[in-house]
C-alpha cells in the first residue's frame, strides 16, 4: 500500500461515514446502499484533494535559502543504492535543519555508489549523528559521521 493512500485512507472512511449518516437523515426514497456509493465517492475525491493540499504545505523548506548561520557537513555511508537525495533530506530534517544534501554517483555509469554527504546546521549535526549513526534506513544500516576535509595531494603536481 503506498504511503499516500495508508495516509489517506482513515480519512476517506470517515468522510464516508460522515456522508452516509449526513444523507441518511434525509427522508429520500434511496437505498441506503447507495449513500455508501456516494460517501465513498465524495471521500474518494475530496481526501486525496486535501491530502495534496496539506502535503503541499508540510513539504516547505526547513531551511531558508539565505541561511547563513554555522554549518556542518556529515559523511553518511552505506546508503541505498535506491536511495535519492529527497529521502535522504526527508529523513535528517526530522532532526535538525538540512542545507543540503550530495550523494555520489560513478563517473561512467551514472550509478550511486552508496554514500553521500549532508549539509546541515551546526547546532544539528551532533544530535543527527548520535540519532541517525547505525539507524536502519531502506533495509540498510546508515553509517554517520563528521566529514573529513578532503586533502590535496601534492605528488600530483
Amino acid at each position: 500500500m503506498s504511503p499516500t493512500l495508508r495516509a489517506s485512507l482513515p480519512y476517506t472512511l470517515a468522510l464516508a461515514v460522515l456522508a452516509y449518516f449526513g444523507f441518511a437523515f434525509f427522508t429520500l426514497e434511496i437505498n441506503q446502499a447507495w449513500f455508501v456509493v456516494i460517501g465513498v465517492l465524495l471521500a474518494g475525491i475530496l481526501v486525496p484533494i486535501l491530502v495534496d493540499v496539506k502535503g503541499a504545505a508540510d513539504t516547505a523548506p526547513v531551511v531558508p535559502a539565505d541561511f547563513d548561520g554555522e554549518t556542518a557537513t556529515l559523511y553518511v555511508g552505506n546508503l541505498p543504492y535506491r536511495a535519492n537525495e529527497d529521502a535522504v533530506k526527508e529523513l535528517f530534517s526530522s532532526y535538525g535543519a538540512v542545507i543540503n544534501v550530495r550523494l555520489m554517483k560513478d563517473r561512467q555509469t551514472g550509478r550511486r555508489r552508496g554514500f553521500g554527504f549532508v549539509e546541515v546546521s551546526a547546532k544539528d549535526a551532533a544530535k543527527m549523528i548520535n540519532k541517525l549513526n547505525d539507524f536502519e534506513f531502506q533495509e540498510r544500516t546508515l553509517k554517520v559521521r563528521e566529514a573529513k576535509e578532503r586533502q590535496e595531494d601534492d605528488s600530483q603536481q
